[in-house]
């Protein structure tokens, strides 16, 4: 493809970009005609100023007519009364359009990301998402104001008085014609640079974010190992190349303007040396002369803001690209048309391999596995053995390479997500907490709002129950961010008992006593494992001692079941689980250290 081809193409994606940006403000297409009509008075009141010329210095100064003296001020004054409320009307109406294109934006962003697959997650840095939703969709909102105002009001107005300058003299308005190819040439280099630096800035942005992100999420460990300079360096570097960039654009903006102003004002200055040809006074008045003159001192504004909003135009138009990638990206399949009700809990993988991209090992392969309802099954191997895949497989986080997955004999892929994933409930090793109140994260996602005796029922079950009533307003305590007013341990309760608050028929257990001390992980023990009499229990294990009363220990290896069988079973075969069980439990904290079960 060729240069020409290349440019060609690109201004077309563009174009189509633009006019679906345009489409988010359809639905407010009132409003928007309210500010166009406020753009085109607006505009009308340039041309009007500049014929106000004529018989203003010549009525006045030459022919000292009394009435056009007295009434003049009066036309003046009305004059600029209807400008300002023209523009009032132009800036309200435009930036309430904008900001509601802004929020429909944000917001169909965020509903997509709930939709997404986790594996966008995998792949798409968090700050680069968030830079998606801060910083591009305020660019678009520049795109949809500022460059709608200036193209539609500013290009009214050129074309205005334009029109009353060939009006007042043909030859010496094509003069100004002439410099359009010029000016055009200008605007064109300049839309190449505005695209690309614009796109640049945009990946710095979210590698910025990114940056900052991590080292606010990590910053115990930053200061732990004293990581604080590492961190202002890595942070230093991103930010200069943002900086750098943006100065390459304020550059590009800053000479594009100057440049089209200078030619216009080449054209002016050409034309008033015309004017003063002795051909060329004959036929025309002062007054006309000067309208004309004013006519033309009125053009350099638009054509300034027409030039400089170019920039703003095409850092929109590539915000929106990136906005609409994210739009576009496929959500989860969600194609399933039947639900259960409430599920019995027989769980079946047959034939199951799974691969999290082309270019890795599969993470499990040729899993068969039967669970009856109401077992409890306890998954353990070392680190990448593939535990947590054959867990994240079942609520559809990710769909299977290969094989089925069934709940009482009907396959996970014909039920819809919503009822699938009502059948079972999550307790993670890395809780996730809300910033809200204690009660508000205990009934996260529930339809209906759980009465107090509902809350109190599953917190004392949790052994939860004791610290919140400790706590100045009990229920209503705010947790702060992720739950960073609360203890690991208390952080853990509660996730625990938002798990039976759900009362889920599956429940996924990831080492849920992880964060407990002793006596309360004896009491949550008891308390999970009545809990799990009734529903179908899928554990990773960590630490093999929670798991020493399953129904079933299935021991993994490079994605694949190599021993199964009870505790005791397990430790006589003397295999493999036997091998990590005497890493834990005998060989002492360096080996366990370095053979995690994991």
């Amino acid at each position: 493809m060729t240069g020409t081809e290349e440019s060609g193409h690109q201004a077309a994606a563009a174009r189509q970009v633009y006019r679906r940006l345009l489409g988010y403000a359809q639905p407010h297409w009132r409003m928007f005609i309210f500010s166009v009509i406020g753009m085109l008075i607006y505009a009308a009141t340039e041309p009007v100023f500049a014929a106000m010329m004529k018989p203003l210095i010549d009525g006045t100064f030459i022919d000292k007519d009394p009435s056009v003296v007295r009434i003049m001020p009066l036309v003046l004054v009305a004059i600029f009364l209807v400008r300002g409320i023209a523009a009032f009307i132009n800036d309200y109406f435009l930036s309430w359009v904008g900001r509601r294109v802004v929020a429909d934006l944000r917001q169909a962003m965020f509903e997509h990301l709930l939709r997404v697959p986790t594996r966008y997650y995998d792949t798409h840095g968090s700050g680069h998402i968030l830079a998606k939703l801060t910083y591009n969709v305020e660019n678009v909102a520049g795109a949809a104001t500022s460059a709608v105002t200036a193209i539609v009001r500013d290009g009214a107005t050129v074309i205005g008085l334009m029109g009353y300058m060939l009006y007042i003299n043909a030859s010496l308005s094509a003069i100004f014609l002439v410099m359009g190819p010029v000016m055009a040439v200008a605007v064109k280099y300049a839309t190449k640079r505005f695209r690309r630096y614009s796109r640049r800035i945009q990946d710095r942005i979210g590698e910025l974010t990114h940056v900052a992100q991590e080292a606010i999420d990590g910053h115990r460990v930053v200061k732990a190992f004293g990581g604080q300079a590492q961190e202002a360096r890595h942070f230093s570097f991103v930010n200069e190349k943002t900086r750098s960039l943006q100065m390459k654009m304020i550059a590009t903006e800053a000479a594009s303007a100057p440049l089209v102003q200078l030619l216009s004002v080449l054209a002016i200055a050409f034309i008033v040396y015309l004017s003063t040809l002795q051909g060329l006074r004959q036929d025309i008045t002062v007054g006309t002369f000067m309208s004309f003159l004013a006519a033309m001192a009125l053009l350099l504004a638009p054509i300034k803001r027409l030039t400089g909003v170019n920039s703003h135009l095409q850092r929109g138009i590539v915000a929106a690209q990136s906005l609409f990638e994210l739009l576009d990206s496929a959500p989860e399949t969600d194609t399933g048309t039947r639900t259960l009700g409430r599920a019995q809990g027989r769980i079946e993988y047959r034939g199951v391999t799974h691969r999290y991209s082309d270019d890795k090992a599969s993470a499990i392969m040729d899993l068969d596995l039967v669970i009856a309802p109401g077992e409890k099954v306890a998954l353990v191997g070392r680190s990448g053995s593939g535990k947590t895949t054959v867990a994240s497989l079942l609520p559809r986080f990710y769909d299977p390479t290969a094989g089925a997955i069934l709940i009482d004999g009907i396959p996970i892929r014909d039920l819809t997500l919503a009822d699938l994933r009502s059948q079972i409930a999550l307790v993670s090793q890395d809780v996730v907490l809300f910033n809200d109140s204690i009660a508000d994260n205990i009934a996260y996602g529930r339809p209906q709002v759980p009465s107090h005796a509902e809350l109190v029922a599953v917190a004392k079950a949790a052994h939860a129950l004791e610290f919140i009533e400790a706590l100045p307003q009990g229920f209503d305590t705010p947790i702060g961010d992720r739950g960073v007013l609360l203890s690991g341990g208390q952080r853990q309760r509660l996730a625990i008992a938002r798990a039976m608050l759900k009362d889920a028929p599956i429940l996924i257990l990831d080492e849920a006593t992880s964060a407990l001390d002793t006596e309360s992980e004896r009491h949550i023990q008891a308390a999970l494992q009545e809990l799990m009499e009734r529903r179908t229990t899928l554990v990773i294990a960590h630490r093999l001692s929670t798991i020493e009363n399953a129904d079933r220990i299935l021991v993994l290896m490079e994605g694949r079941i190599v021993e199964q069988g009870r505790h005791a079973e397990l430790l006589a075969l003397g295999g493999y689980y036997t091998r990590l069980h005497r890493l834990q439990f005998h060989d002492g904290p360096e080996a366990v250290a370095g053979h995690s079960a994991a």
